[in-house]
């Protein structure tokens, strides 16, 4: 526990064997639990997670987002920080997030790794491909995400149901971020943190999983102002009715 609060860290693994003790060796003592979601990994990652202290579930379905929605079913802590296992994502800067989303009064903390990188820590095609969806996503919804592909949250678990989280793959990234700052009952905010070159081998595709991001960030635009109108539709009938 930590200023009143427990806290969960959901780390989804997908063959992080390597990455997962890197993650792991440093945690810091005020995390209550680190959950770990094994998404069918074929190396002994989910046997080294819990060689090293963390609860493994698992998650048959494949991806990134459904990974983690799993880690969001199952954790049961009051605030969970999320993060990659492949140890790229800060630790030690934990607590400092924490110490602001109390402090402030802050529902959900997104992370900026933009301009706050080691050596070797994401390619040039990478950094061009984050900054046009960061850009798209800025534009469509009004909201201004410095990075908006970051995997390391901060979430009140009580907000957690005002989420509509549709994206099994890795467009979850963003959608979690669109759906956040989109809510009138959330505080969403957006932090800067240090970056570190991964340990093991990356499962990203570049251009595949950027092309899918891309579309999937003009169907949820799409969604939501389908959703927005029927609702005012509906609001707009109700109002007709009560001045009969």
């Amino acid at each position: 526990m930590y200023r009143d609060h427990t806290i969960t860290v959901v780390i989804p693994c997908y063959n992080e064997e390597e990455g997962i003790v890197t993650t792991l060796q440093d945690m810091p003592e005020m995390v209550d639990e680190v959950l770990v979601v094994d998404n069918n990994s074929s190396d002994r990652t989910a046997e080294v997670a819990r060689s090293l202290g963390a609860r493994v579930v698992h998650e048959s379905t494949q991806g990134y987002g459904a990974a983690y929605k799993c880690g969001f079913r199952n954790a049961g802590h009051d605030i969970i920080v999320t993060m990659d296992g492949d140890g790229t994502y800060p630790r030690n800067f934990i607590p400092v997030l924490v110490d602001v989303m109390v402090d402030e009064g802050i529902d959900f903390i997104t992370c900026d790794r933009t301009g706050h990188k080691s050596s070797g820590a994401g390619t040039s095609l990478r950094v061009f491909g984050n900054w046009i969806l960061s850009v798209v996503q800025t534009v469509l919804f009004g909201r201004n995400i410095s990075d908006s592909q970051s995997g390391m949250w901060v979430i009140r678990r009580e907000i957690l149901p005002l989420l509509n989280l549709t994206s099994d793959g890795m467009a979850l990234s963003e959608e979690i971020k669109i759906e956040a700052y989109a809510h009138p009952d959330i505080v969403a905010r957006e932090l800067p943190i240090y970056y570190r070159a991964r340990t093991g081998d990356s499962k990203l595709s570049v251009w595949d999983d950027g092309l899918r991001n891309l579309q999937f960030l003009f169907t949820k635009r799409w969604q939501m102002w389908r959703t927005g109108k029927r609702r005012r539709e509906s609001q707009s009938a109700a109002s007709v009715v009560e001045k009969e």
